[in-house]
């Protein structure tokens, strides 16, 4: 199985997909997950299956023999396992059951052919309870989805403070810091999606529970405490700062989140940060010096061209 897990190093890869996977749908999650695509008959038979479900999984022992179970091997032409479907329909009765039915097992990891898990399919349609019962019965919280997302990104974009709290609560302290410590494919982590939307409480929950608060956007290299300032957001920018942001910390471009406060109109962001900012970082670079010195002396070197003979 073909699983897209998380990892710090080489995280703006944007080759990941083999040739014979479908383009990168890089607009909004996708919630429908490609029942569209179902034909009528396809659906009911899809259904019919999910209603068989509850003759198989009366409450019973797990099956310890591996023998697996013909259920967990249907799978829609858009990947999306029976668990999947139940989810998207927040079947809840059949959620349950094949949980149990399937704990430990890669079954809880399979990947659509979006790469999104079902526990970013509980993230995605607001179902907390069904995250916690995916990470108490085993399933890896890591994998990532076709936007290098994991369901804790995706949390935090959406400022879904329940899914978020049942994830941070319910993962292994190394799986949680290997999340916060990822980029997705846009360059940005856990914390810097919570700070571009303005969320609060998930920006000091995030920081509270370990997150680098300095840590910086792969892109352009801006901070929390810049994209702050990006959006103008004063109690963000208060709150950063209490939290021990790096007024000084630099841009990629060489920039202070001073800096992007020229020519914006909060004057308290201003005054924030610039007593705290280092007097030598309070002026923008100045980014024409050796044009400039070029200028000058393309200038003296057309001192001897002749025009005409003279």
């Amino acid at each position: 199985m073909d699983l897209h897990r998380t990892s710090i190093y080489n995280q703006m890869d944007y080759n990941r997909e083999s040739k014979e996977e479908k383009p990168a749908v890089s607009t909004e999650d996708r919630l429908d997950s490609g029942l569209d695509s179902l034909k009528e008959e396809e659906y009911q038979a899809v259904a019919a299956e999910i209603r068989r479900l509850q003759l198989e999984c009366e409450p019973k022992t797990p099956d310890v023999t591996g023998e697996q179970h013909k259920w967990t091997t249907q799978i829609t032409e858009d990947g999306d396992t029976l668990l999947h479907l139940a989810i998207i329909h927040e079947a809840k009765d059949y959620i349950k059951k094949m949980i149990e039915l399937s704990k430990n097992t890669h079954f809880l990891d399979t990947q659509n052919d979006q790469r999104q898990t079902p526990l970013h399919l509980a993230v995605i349609t607001n179902q907390a309870d069904v995250c916690e019962r995916l990470l108490v019965a085993g399933c890896d919280p890591t994998l990532v989805d076709r936007n290098g997302d994991t369901p804790l990104h995706i949390a935090c974009r959406h400022g879904n403070l329940p899914c978020f709290s049942v994830i941070t609560q319910n993962c292994l302290p190394d799986h949680l810091s290997i999340v916060m410590a990822t980029c997705n494919y846009h360059g940005q982590n856990c914390l810097h999606l919570a700070s571009v939307h303005g969320f609060l409480s998930l920006v000091e929950s995030l920081v509270d529970i370990g997150a680098d608060i300095n840590a910086k956007e792969q892109r352009s290299g801006r901070g929390a405490l810049h994209l702050a300032v990006d959006q103008q957001n004063l109690s963000l920018v208060q709150l950063l700062l209490r939290k021990g942001a790096d007024p000084n910390l630099l841009t990629s471009g060489g920039h202070t989140p001073f800096h992007l406060t020229y020519g914006r109109d909060n004057y308290e962001i201003r005054k924030e940060l610039f007593s705290l900012t280092k007097p030598g970082l309070r002026e923008l670079p100045d980014s024409e010096p050796d044009d400039s010195e070029e200028e000058e002396d393309d200038e003296v070197g057309y001192d001897d061209i002749q025009w005409n003979g003279h």
